[in-house]
């Protein structure tokens, strides 16, 4: 049931000031003050819970006791006030009085139980479900799945649907499947647009090194209406992206603009980080003398800002003396983070504790000694650094320290304790290869896990979506239903008007067969496109399967990198009719490749292509090529006992067609039909049975465009060769 929300901000000057006793003070801009905002149901005047709000960057998902959120805040700045079950808002700061939000109409469907006895009772858990998938959101990936799991098992509102998706790209991408969080936020945003949300999609996209996809989203985020932090946002990351592909001018530009709009609005945290990367653009492009200013300013600005924001900032200017060799700068540098280090225990956040700790400062300064040859100043830090290291269960920094101890030693010539030294290097380097080993274990079944509990969550979809087509198809047959009831009684009329009208009535009734035909055509190749897609896959996930069934799972992780890249390609392309030539040999390639890394023993490949063709003048069905390499490998191939060979060319056969041939030396068509078990000869092959009616309603609909023959390759039966011709589009 759709439901409209109405809301309204008033500021507490009248009788909310009687609950909150604030004066009305116009606050200088630049100065932050807390602001208390409040939402409440205009029917029952309840709070409304599960709220969340977002200012400069910063998220409140908590209300006090008296449901009331506190956030910091400056004049100036914009605030957004979200839930799942009611429309955004949007409010900019002009002042330091309290916020009360109004919603009207509003529903509240946490604690609504069906009145009716006759029916089964039922209360709304969804807003539970994500506040539960959000508490363990960074704790456990598997509990929050699960309440995303539930929250999805009802048929939710958009708003709610769109929400749920986006909160689950979050979760994949705290857990680095940046591949699964690029899926859920298109969702999210295909569902719903949200600014936030396409944000979102783009930083996931640069994490998973898609830098002309993200940098194509964040220029299209340009054209939105954008709140200040949010621009900052967006030039910020376009200059990660220039950065990353080391286009050191450009990154300055967007960087310098971000900067700009940081400091027009005082907003200090932005302000440190981007004058810290503008840093690392002149360091990179070796303006050594403007980098140190940059990082200087940013780290009288971090240490402004709170004790463990200067750590990393000091973390890093250190690093920038080391690569000058500036020993003496670095040591004095790190001496002082070194004593920070000894009082932040109590107060540091997690990140900095694991990034910046005693025993990698300790070892940075000895290394620095090293680097100056003082090897007597060396040792003590690069000691005290193993000894922190081996206390606090770091085995990397240990192990270091060990080998960079054992390298002192021997350069001042004592070479009892650096041959010690070195044996103990040796033992940690055994202990970090098992641990190691562990890890890739644990990350096997950590993936496992992840894909197990994404396909039940994709297959909730999928079941809507089933629901969805039977609704759409049953109104598309009563609609046709109803067409050809009235061009019945138009062709009864018709009789009656004579020849001339019966003439007409033929006319209409041709041209309308003919376009019945074309729908036809266009409905069937979207069924057969939508088995090609399961069948394709089905085979792929036997592969990736034989991999982890013979416990191989470095293979099983690049082959499931690799394939779901090519999934991400074959899936952009599953709604064309025709792709470029040039994509489909790009698919190919990397299918070929995928197959080949699982049969290296049974077959070598070559893709040749006559560079005198203009491949950009021709295209294919998509996926029309991939069955026949399929039959080739896995029925040819496959049972060779020596190695075979599978050859893939593309050549001019004349100015509008080009020939793409496919030769194989396996056993031949015969033989592979013998070796067929009895329920394998029952089954037809489905993809190549496919392919057959594709090219035949294809040919129907774009005048013959593709013909192809098959026959043995050699004159004793076995091998196989697939020929096509494809002509250029009329």
């Amino acid at each position: 049931m759709k439901q409209k929300i109405y809301i309204a901000i008033l500021f507490l000057c009248l009788s909310f000031s009687s609950v909150f006793a604030q004066e009305n003070i116009i606050t200088q801009r630049g100065v932050e003050f807390s602001v208390r905002i409040i939402v409440v149901d205009d029917n029952n005047r309840k709070i409304v819970k599960n709220v969340q709000i977002d200012a400069n960057g910063r998220f409140y998902s908590y209300a006090d006791v008296a449901g009331r959120y506190i956030i910091k805040a400056k004049v100036g700045d914009e605030i957004r006030v979200s839930h799942p079950d009611f429309e955004t808002v949007y409010y900019t700061l002009t002042s330091s009085e309290d916020i009360k939000i109004i919603v009207e109409d509003y529903e509240d469907k946490s604690n609504s139980i069906l009145k009716s006895r006759s029916k089964s009772a039922q209360t709304d858990f969804y807003l539970q479900h994500i506040d539960s998938a959000k508490f363990y959101q960074k704790k456990d990936i598997e509990k929050s799945l699960s309440f995303i799991e539930k929250a999805l098992e009802n048929n939710q509102n958009k708003k709610r649907n769109a929400t749920t998706y986006n909160l689950l790209g979050d979760i994949y991408l705290f857990w680095k499947q940046y591949d699964l969080a690029i899926n859920n936020y298109k969702l999210s945003y295909q569902i719903k647009e949200e600014v936030t949300t396409k944000i979102s999609l783009a930083a996931a996209q640069f994490l998973a090194k898609n830098y002309l996809e993200s940098a194509k989203t964040y220029r299209e985020l340009k054209e939105e209406s954008l709140s200040n932090f949010e621009e900052i946002q967006i030039y910020e990351a376009l200059g990660d992206i220039s950065f990353a592909t080391k286009k050191w001018k450009e990154a300055n530009i967007n960087y310098q603009k971000a900067l700009q709009i940081a400091e027009t609005n005082s907003i200090t945290s932005k302000i440190t980080d981007i004058s810290s990367k503008i840093g690392d653009v002149y360091a990179a492009q070796g303006k050594t003398s403007k980098a140190e200013n940059s990082f200087i300013n940013s780290m009288s600005l971090a240490a402004k800002e709170n004790p463990e924001r200067a750590l990393i900032e000091e973390e890093k200017v250190a690093d920038f003396y080391n690569d000058n060799r500036r020993f003496d700068d670095e040591i004095k540098l790190r001496k002082k983070s070194l004593e920070k280090t000894k009082n932040k225990n109590t107060t540091a956040g997690t990140e900095v504790k694991d990034s910046i700790t005693s025993q990698k400062i300790n070892y940075k300064i000895g290394n620095a000694y090293l680097q100056k040859e003082d090897y007597k100043k060396a040792i003590p830090f690069l000691e005290k650094s193993k000894s922190d290291a081996k206390e606090k269960n770091d085995i990397v920094i240990e192990k270091d320290a060990t080998r960079k101890i054992s390298e002192a030693f021997a350069n001042l010539g004592d070479n009892e304790k650096a041959l010690k030294n070195y044996k103990e290097y040796v033992s940690l380097v055994d202990s970090l290869y098992v641990r190691k080993e562990q890890e890739i274990q644990q990350a096997t079944r950590f993936a496992k896990k992840i894909a197990d509990n994404q396909n039940r969550i994709a297959s909730l979809e999928k079941d809507k979506e089933l629901t969805q087509s039977k609704i759409s198809l049953a109104y598309v047959d009563q609609r046709l239903s109803e067409e050809s009831n009235q061009k019945q009684r138009i062709l009864i009329y018709a009789l009656f008007g004579g020849f001339l009208l019966m003439i007409l009535v033929l006319y209409f009734m041709f041209r309308t067969n003919k376009q019945q035909k074309l729908a036809n055509n266009l409905l069937a190749l979207k069924s057969m496109r939508s088995q090609m897609n399961p069948h394709f896959i089905f085979n792929a996930l036997n592969s990736v399967n034989s991999f982890i069934a013979v416990n191989d799972e470095r293979n099983a992780n690049r082959y499931l990198s690799e394939f779901s890249a090519l999934m991400r390609a074959v899936l952009e392309n599953s709604d064309e009719d025709f792709i470029p030539l040039t994509k489909e040999i790009e698919l190919l390639e990397l299918y070929v490749k995928l197959e080949h890394n699982r049969f290296k023993d049974k077959f070598d490949y070559q893709i040749n292509i006559d560079k005198n063709i203009d491949l950009e003048q021709f295209s294919i069905p998509p996926m029309l090529l991939q069955p026949y390499i399929e039959n080739a490998i896995w029925h040819g191939l496959r049972y060779r006992k020596e190695k075979g060979n599978l050859e893939i060319s593309i050549n001019q056969k004349d100015n509008e067609t080009i020939s793409i041939v496919i030769i194989d030396d396996g056993i031949g068509r015969k033989k592979s039909q013998e070796l067929k078990t009895k329920n394998q000869l029952k089954q037809k092959s489905k993809g190549m049975s496919t392919i057959k009616n594709r090219i035949s309603i294809l040919n129907d609909m774009y005048k013959e465009r593709i013909s192809v023959n098959v026959t043995n390759a050699l004159e004793n039966g076995e091998g196989t060769k697939v020929e096509l011709f494809l002509k250029k589009e009329g």
